[in-house]
């Protein structure tokens, strides 16, 4: 089951400060003018071994003069509807307002766990005011400064306590690949959901959770055993009143989550936009398998070998420094390359799972090392002595053990992951590089 934490509450109270504080960046644009956030931000939070996705919302308005008022308010509710829990910030030096009654009003009805967030708690003097937010009715306010830290430990705490268990449904489908399919609204999601099943559908399970869940829908034929990863109600597209582009992602990210290779689909009609590097985003910080399905191909101006190398390449250097997935050009509409995306899909879950043994590991990279060993820093050289594998990661994740680990930057990292994906195929998925001492 995915996870997903929604910040809601009032313009100015801190909620996007908050955001860059819990995921560690600074993502998030913070400005003293109310209604400065609109677009949605996503991002990972891991908190004691717990990783969970957050999901930062405009400030909720009524009758004010912004033009985006109600498309903000609309984006709000969804955030609340997706959420599992709900961060409601008020301001502690303000004190409770009409609008903050009136958030905590629609939050009571949700029925969904609130942690009630009294921000701007930047000195001991503000914390008598905290208590003031028990009268609106959503439990214990937690007092915290998103500028300086103050409390948020505390808060992550209750965040963690209240997250749902993981489905054991979910736990039963480790040994089957799933797939999701993901991507911008209208590039071709449902029609090529429509083609791998067919009207003659041989669908053996259905795994459902709540309708915020994601679906499992077990595809076993042509040779093929997998799941489709869905989300419910992403097709009923006559019921979605929001706002189109933050549906698309914010369902993308259960999607996403519980799935082990995603299958994003760019519209070649329309060429890469803001949305597709967004949901790239979502899946490089998931550090899920890709491969990219340039859809609507048949009814592209130019078909060209030369065409298709510039799409290629526009592609590769908009979603750089991962350049290492494979591309390809398919038609939805008239199945067309339709199997060969089914194909490369079990090839990168394939390349995730790929086990380089140790001696070979060794042997191979010792060489590439000796030809361009690490800089050294101030006279002293760094020494990797011993590589492998971690059996069992998620992720491929190389170990690399060295005695001055903590000077071996970026660039070489680079290297040397590089020369792994030059030696053994692991294209499609990301790799985990880790340094170690070992003097």
């Amino acid at each position: 089951m995915s996870q997903l934490v929604a910040i809601v509450g009032r313009p100015n109270v801190g909620k996007s400060t908050l955001f860059n504080r819990l995921t560690q960046s600074r993502t998030a644009i913070v400005d003293d003018t109310a209604g400065t956030t609109r677009d949605r931000q996503y991002g990972k939070v891991d908190w004691t071994g717990h990783e969970f996705s957050i999901v930062d919302t405009g400030g909720w308005v009524v009758n004010s003069e912004d033009v985006f008022e109600s498309e903000i308010n609309k984006q709000v509710e969804l955030a609340i509807e997706q959420a599992d829990v709900i961060l409601f910030v008020v301001d502690a030096m303000n004190g409770v307002t009409d609008l903050d009654d009136h958030v905590a009003e629609i939050l009571r009805k949700s029925r969904k766990p609130v942690v009630l967030v009294a921000n701007k708690v930047d000195s001991n003097e503000w914390l008598y005011n905290v208590p003031e937010f028990y009268a609106l009715g959503l439990g214990e306010p937690y007092p915290v400064s998103a500028v300086n830290g103050y409390g948020t430990g505390d808060l992550l705490d209750e965040v963690v306590k209240d997250l749902p268990e993981p489905d054991e449904d979910e736990e039963q489908l480790d040994d089957i690949p799933r797939f999701a399919i993901v991507g911008r609204p209208n590039a071709g999601k449902s029609s090529l959901i429509n083609s791998f099943i067919g009207e003659d559908r041989h669908i053996v399970t259905n795994i459902a959770g709540t309708t915020r869940d994601s679906i499992y829908t077990r595809y076993n034929k042509f040779g093929f055993d997998f799941y489709l990863v869905d989300t419910a109600g992403i097709r009923k597209k006559n019921k979605v009143h929001e706002d189109i582009e933050y549906y698309s992602v914010i369902r993308s990210i259960r999607a996403i989550e519980a799935s082990d290779v995603c299958i994003l689909m760019i519209d070649a009609t329309r060429g890469i936009e803001a949305q597709d590097a967004s949901i790239f985003s979502l899946i490089q910080k998931n550090k899920k398998g890709l491969v990219v399905v340039v859809n609507k191909w048949d009814i592209a101006e130019d078909k060209s070998t030369a065409a298709i190398k510039h799409y290629e390449a526009a592609i590769r250097e908009r979603f750089a420094p991962f350049t290492d997935f494979p591309i390809i050009f398919a038609s939805a509409q008239t199945k067309q390359r339709i199997f060969k995306v089914l194909e490369t899909a079990v090839d990168v879950y394939k390349n995730r799972r790929r086990q380089v043994p140790t001696s070979e590991l060794n042997r191979v990279m010792q060489e590439d090392i000796a030809a361009y060993p690490p800089p050294s820093n101030k006279g002293k050289f760094v020494k990797i002595k011993y590589i492998t594998m971690l059996k069992g990661s998620p992720v491929p994740t190389f170990i690399f053990f060295c005695n001055l680990p903590q000077w071996v930057k970026e660039p070489y990292r680079r290297y040397l992951e590089n020369k792994i994906r030059e030696h053994w195929d692991f294209s499609g998925t990301p790799i985990q590089i880790f340094m170690r001492d070992k003097s």
